[in-house]
C-alpha cells in the first residue's frame, strides 16, 4: 500500500508541476527528473530512502542536463 501511494504521489506532483508555464526550462526539467527519479527510486528498491534518494538525483540530472 504505502509503495502504491508514494508512486501515485510522485505522479500528482509531477504532473502538477508540469503545469507551471512560467517556470524556466531548468526549473522545469529539475522538477520533472526529480519525479521520475523518485518513481524510480520507489519502484525498483522500495523504501522512503530510495525514493529521497532517487528524487535527488533525478532533480541533479534534470538540472545538469539542461545546462
Amino acid at each position: 500500500m504505502t509503495r502504491v501511494l508514494t508512486i501515485l504521489l510522485a505522479t500528482a506532483t509531477l504532473l502538477s508541476a508540469t503545469g507551471c508555464a512560467s517556470w524556466t526550462p531548468r526549473q522545469r526539467n529539475t522538477a520533472i527528473g526529480a519525479g521520475v527519479g523518485a518513481v524510480a527510486g520507489a519502484a525498483l528498491i522500495g523504501g522512503p530512502g530510495a525514493t529521497l534518494g532517487g528524487a535527488a538525483l533525478g532533480g541533479l540530472v534534470g538540472n545538469v542536463a539542461t545546462r
